[in-house]
């Protein structure tokens, strides 16, 4: 079901309008204090929000624009070109969606908001009394949540054991002994994407030897959730993808709704989950999740809050990026995702707010750098700006095994309505099975497809990304992002998709990407995304000029082939051609994982 309504944002009166000037302009609404952007060329007139579309920064004019049409965003440096709505840096990125524009008999104009129907009004349920231990919330680790709902047990996004983005992240929090046993025993999983960080093989692995069977629900991504099960070898037989936006009811009392995230539709997911008319909202990642429109008021609201789910600026080098740059900008990143979650959260005024889903430690030895430097936020922190901004609001901030009781805290907000571990419980990891997992990386260093040269050009033509004016460098390094002696080091120039042995003498952006070699080959084997590379903190970055290039980075992260690579068509082939008539290139044999360790 869908349905639309319209909506007037801002009103100008026939004086203003004759007074908007060429080019850009910027209108405040005296209503509620939002910011609108009108642009005018030739007696024409487009409009939009004052709000980038990445991560709702505020634009400003752009000085380095002599043209007067492009407006930059003071979060993350974004570029508009109001008079196309396309975001121009990164290039081939986003479209801005624009506003209606209607003129009055007067001379005045309105612009109008095409607002999408919000799918949780459908049958609405009124809230009914609970009784105390009838809806608990247990925090498990970062973004696990076990929800007590009357009879049924529901699990949030089960990351228990092992590493997320290849070796690069580790569970900050240990979870209760009996994490996995409880998740054996949910009646039902919810997993919002497809990061490691939510959608753990491992954890996933470990369940499906007790429990194949279990309801696992995802939403209806472009690129499905589980894409990777039959590679992982995992055996999971009920795994449910459902529509965006419809009530899935799972007993009399108990329904919920995955709705999709904007920015990400590709990927990000969250959810509302409603029992006996009392509605929980997890946004999890999502950047701008069913358009920007929530439910207000609801009973408890968890997002994240941290920061720091990125390569960028950390693993970036070269030009501004020296490390005071580095700190300042990352302490003004933090400060600014603080204040708007603040907002966010004083805006939808939930009755409960907890922030989760940020509880990670880049703890491998090899990545002190980018613990000592990937700041995060704290929740204490985020909940007492939230209290300050907002004091009706009830803050959690979590510890594992700690529980909420939801008819508790609604009772009254002095109630004691959370049970915290016991004493002397172990609140943080202190170790990790490194070894384990990153031998299982670097076992891909040996294998038979990298010791012939046109793997390299049989895996991009593979990755299926061309015509678009970029050279790269890929070079294999060792764990300090020294170049390995006997490893690979090529371009790409995607443009015609070739392989120069030097950069083409037109003009071209460029940018040279290290990579440790084990999670390099280990992502080439297996066909995997480049999340575990860039999200993983396993590379180190360079660009000329110094621009994001979207389509590469997005193709590389989200819209690789969901079918891996044909290695064995690729061995079957170097085979027939012979491989002493193969074209000589750099020969790995001699590199081993014991070399790197």
């Amino acid at each position: 079901m869908t349905a639309q309504s319209s909506k007037t944002v801002l009103s100008l009166d026939s004086e203003a309008v004759f007074s908007l000037k060429d080019g850009i302009n910027f209108k405040k609404s005296p209503d509620d204090g939002k910011c609108y952007i009108i642009y005018k060329e030739n007696g024409e007139l487009k409009a939009c929000k004052n709000q980038c579309k990445h991560q709702g920064g505020l634009f400003i004019k752009d000085i380095e624009d002599l043209d007067g049409r492009t407006v930059q965003c003071t979060k993350h440096y974004w570029k508009l070109n109001v008079s196309t709505m396309q975001y121009v840096n990164p290039p081939d990125s986003f479209t801005q969606d624009e506003l209606d524009v209607v003129m009055t008999d007067e001379g005045g104009l309105q612009l109008v908001e095409v607002i999408v129907w919000d799918p949780w009004l459908a049958d609405p349920q009124d809230p009914q009394e609970l009784q105390e231990g009838e809806v608990t919330v247990t925090y498990l680790t970062h973004a696990c949540m076990e929800l007590q709902l009357g009879g049924k047990k529901m699990i949030f996004d089960p990351w228990l054991t092992g590493p997320a983005f290849a070796r690069g992240w580790w569970l900050l929090h240990e979870p209760p002994a009996d994490s996995m046993e409880r998740l054996c025993m949910a009646d039902l999983i919810y997993i919002s994407h497809m990061h490691s960080d939510h959608l753990s093989y491992p954890t996933l692995k470990s369940l499906s030897a007790t429990r194949p069977d279990v309801p696992i629900y995802v939403g209806d991504t472009s690129r499905p959730v589980f894409w990777m099960l039959e590679k992982r070898q995992v055996q999971l037989t009920n795994i449910n993808v459902v529509p965006f936006g419809i009530w899935q009811n799972i007993d009399e009392h108990l329904r919920f709704m995955i709705l999709k995230d904007e920015v990400h539709p590709e990927l990000d997911t969250c959810i509302i989950v409603e029992y006996k008319g009392h509605m929980i909202l997890n946004t999890v990642d999502c950047t701008r999740p069913n358009y920007g429109r929530l439910p207000h008021n609801v009973d408890l609201m968890m997002s994240d809050f941290a920061g720091g789910a990125s390569g960028f600026p950390m693993t970036f080098s070269g030009g501004k990026y020296t490390e005071s740059w580095k700190a300042d900008f990352i302490k003004n990143e933090r400060k600014k995702l603080m204040n708007y979650k603040a907002q966010l959260v004083k805006s939808l005024q939930p009755k409960i707010y907890c922030p989760f889903a940020g509880y990670f430690v880049e703890a491998h030895p090899s990545d002190r750098y980018i613990k000592e430097t990937n700041t995060k936020n704290k929740a204490e922190e985020l909940n007492a700006l939230i209290k300050k901004s907002a004091p009706g609001i009830t803050t959690w901030t979590p510890k594992p095994g700690a529980v909420l009781d939801l008819a508790l805290a609604l009772m009254s907000p002095s109630r004691k309505a959370i049970t915290d571990p016991p004493s002397g419980t172990n609140i943080y990891k202190d170790s990790w099975d490194f070894d384990l997992y990153v031998d299982e990386l670097n076992r891909a260093i040996t294998a038979e497809i990298f010791k012939h040269k046109s793997w390299i050009q049989f895996y991009y033509i593979w990755a299926g990304f061309k015509n678009y004016n970029l050279v790269v460098r890929v070079i294999e390094t060792d764990e300090d992002f020294i170049p390995i002696d006997n490893g690979y080091n090529y371009l790409v120039d995607f443009m015609d998709l070739s392989f120069p042995t030097q950069r083409p003498t037109r003009e071209h952006p460029y940018e040279e990407i290290k990579n440790r070699i084990g999670v390099m080959r280990h992502v080439v084997k297996n066909g995997l995304l480049w999340d575990d590379l860039y999200i993983g903190f396993q590379n180190r970055l360079s660009r000329e000029p110094d621009v994001y290039h979207h389509r590469f980075w997005n193709h590389f992260q989200t819209e690789l082939p969901v079918a891996g690579p044909d290695w064995d068509l690729f061995l079957q082939q170097v085979s027939s051609y012979q491989r002493s008539a193969e074209p000589q290139g750099i020969q790995t044999e001699s590199v081993s994982a014991s070399t790197l360790s």
